[in-house]
């Protein structure tokens, strides 16, 4: 019988790399405003909508939908700029890390949730801009990984340059790594 060559050392716990020790690049400083801005137009026209049915003069409303417009005008304030503050409050949480080996995202407010991407893993990217991004300079950047049809995550509120140097790195750094 020949001997094998095949070793599978114990991986002590003071040996693991920490995730912590990364230094996160914050998003754009425009991009948790515009999104703050966004929220609150959405719901100020809900609002005037509901507001301008309760107070047009055209049709009269049923007893039940009168009483209840004022009550759901309201409870949309107050719940939309609830949402609003808790949205704005988490988008000033998010961050990214790129390494030479791998790509991070961290989000949530409550919930932390960190996503790390090796770069050998990425299948390819997308650079997303709507009519608002494009009007203030900011890039969302979807990374796909190997095997999958949705995109693994995506890194919102990046400055477009930043964000097409990210995707200009990681591949050009998978071809070398591909490539030798």
């Amino acid at each position: 019988m020949s001997e094998s060559n095949f070793s599978n050392p114990i991986v002590t716990i003071e040996q693991l790399p920490t995730i912590s020790k990364l230094e996160q690049q914050p998003l754009s400083a425009k991009y948790a405003p515009i999104n703050r801005v966004i929220n609150l137009s959405l719901i100020l026209i809900v609002c005037f909508i509901a507001s301008f049915i309760y107070l047009q003069p055209f049709v009269d409303l049923p007893a039940g939908l009168q009483n209840f417009l004022p009550f759901f005008t309201w409870a949309v304030a107050l719940l939309g700029a609830l949402f609003t503050w808790f949205i704005y409050a988490g988008d000033r949480v998010k961050s990214y890390s790129l390494r030479d080996l791998d790509l991070h995202y961290s989000s949530g407010l409550f919930f932390r949730k960190v996503v790390s991407q090796p770069i050998t893993r990425i299948q390819h990217m997308e650079l997303k801009r709507g009519p608002i991004d494009r009007k203030i300079g900011i890039a969302k950047l979807q990374v796909f990984s190997a095997g999958g049809e949705m995109h693994t995550f995506e890194i919102p509120g990046l400055p477009l340059e930043i964000a097409q140097q990210i995707r200009q790195f990681i591949l050009q750094h998978k071809d070398v790594v591909k490539h030798g």
